[in-house]
């Protein structure tokens, strides 16, 4: 009881200029200063004579920010201006008004602009130290449903595939570390292959251009089961791994397997699953038709499903030109499902779990910011920290959200964190490992 008595004592008071509730923005503000993010925003980005034309490397670099400390909507980011946060992260913080205005600003041209910017800022952190280098490298291919729920949305006012009424997005994601290589936004009602050939021609050229030598492999669903994807991955040093639709034809080539070509591979359920491979060759009436290793997994019902009603096993069956015995090759198609790991990220993590503008281009630079400051994250575990993938909400949990009290002396502002806090050490490596990359100029 005397603690209630206590709390009810307890006045309060929004009057401390010298308090940073994000202190812990610094290892990423300062990944994201050495660099050069916003320089490059400066370089890049020209949005002519539009509202928001000034200043866009302070704009791109709040929203940035915004979003690792957990802000989804564009009013979050006032709350880097309280206390004294604006003076820690580097760069001038704008109001959401402002921001609103410079997201209002854009055109579809002027959010391709972003493109070039994310290219040259993945090619930077690649060479600190992010980027496989000559190592073989997998690109994994997929999209996802920005759903909405407002009826003037551009883009988003007709029902998709899902039945959900949204956006559409592709997504190149690379596989083991979770940088998202490009995004590209679409309307809601677009399926998952269009333009996925022009996407991930985008994908390889950025991934050379940012120093990936080693031979590279793309992962796909049936939803990207299509001619141009599989063309572009005839070129030298590419392989291809991408799940076939079940129509007539795969299923006639399922049906054609003897029983003796099944191989089991391990299971749950004793006997549960097979593996079995066979010759094709896909998109016949292609000029550049060539055969293919079609493999299929099958599935056999669990004990008490609906599915042991109707059929004996359920088939899944993939096209590949790689290397590599069966079972292996399965096992690593089946990890192309890691790509939703990416994806939740981008909605739980940043603020991809919506698009806030009306305007369809406002939400494609939207996009755009989010993926780069997803894979500042990601960067900030690997470069600064010296980890694997840790997700957003746990480096947010553990480094962005820790509040600090600014102090000045000897004209110097520090600011001072929590004692006894559990990852001090883990910040503090945050910080000096990206301080010794040099500043891109």
């Amino acid at each position: 009881m005397r603690s209630s008595h206590s709390l009810g004592r307890l006045d309060t008071a929004f009057d401390d200029d010298r308090l940073v509730p994000d202190a812990g923005l610094l290892p990423p503000a300062t990944l994201a200063h050495h660099l050069g993010l916003r320089e490059a925003v400066d370089e890049h980005l020209d949005l002519g004579a539009k509202p928001g034309r000034a200043n866009v490397g302070d704009k791109v670099m709040t929203l940035v920010m915004s979003a690792l400390a957990g802000g989804d909507h564009i009013d979050h980011v006032d709350a880097l201006r309280a206390g004294g946060t604006g003076r820690v992260p580097g760069f001038r913080v704008k109001a959401a008004s402002t921001v609103g205005t410079f997201l209002r600003s854009f055109r579809w041209g002027h959010a391709r602009q972003l493109d070039r910017v994310s290219r040259k800022l993945l090619a930077r952190a690649w060479a600190a130290g992010a980027g496989p280098g000559g190592e073989p490298m997998t690109i994994d291919l997929d999209s996802t449903i920005v759903e909405t729920y407002g009826l003037t949305k551009e883009g988003a006012l007709h029902h998709g595939h899902t039945h959900a009424r949204g956006h559409h997005p592709p997504l190149a994601v690379a596989a083991g570390t979770g940088d998202v290589l490009m995004a590209r936004l679409r309307e809601g009602r677009a399926h998952s292959g269009r333009s996925a050939g022009h996407l991930l021609r985008g994908t390889v050229s950025r991934v050379r251009y940012a120093g990936a030598t080693g031979r590279l492999a793309m992962r796909a669903d049936g939803g990207f089961h299509g001619h141009s994807v599989v063309a572009m991955c005839r070129e030298p040093d590419m392989r291809h791994s991408v799940t076939a639709r079940q129509h007539r034809g795969p299923r006639a080539l399922i049906e054609a397997v003897p029983e003796g070509a099944w191989t089991p591979i391990p299971y749950w359920l004793d006997g549960g699953a097979d593996v079995a491979e066979t010759v094709c060759t896909s998109f016949k009436g292609e000029q550049d038709a060539v055969p293919v290793r079609p493999i299929v997994r099958r599935v056999r019902p669990t004990p008490g499903s609906q599915l042991a009603l109707f059929v004996p096993c359920d088939y899944r069956a993939f096209i590949t030109d790689r290397d590599g015995d069966t079972l292996g090759l399965e096992a690593d198609h089946r990890r192309h499902a890691e790509v939703e790991n990416a994806i939740r990220d981008l909605k739980e993590g940043v603020g991809l779990d919506h698009l806030p503008s009306g305007r369809f281009a406002a939400n494609g630079a939207w996009l755009a910011v989010q993926v780069m400051a997803h894979d500042v994250a990601r960067w900030v575990a690997r470069i600064s920290l010296g980890e694997g993938i840790v997700t957003t909400r746990t480096l947010r949990r553990r480094l962005f959200g820790l509040p600090g009290r600014l102090t000045r002396s000897a004209r110097r502002a520090m600011p001072h964190m929590p004692a006894r806090w559990p990852w001090a050490e883990r910040f503090l490596a945050g910080l000096a490992r990206p301080r010794a990359i040099p500043i891109a100029a």
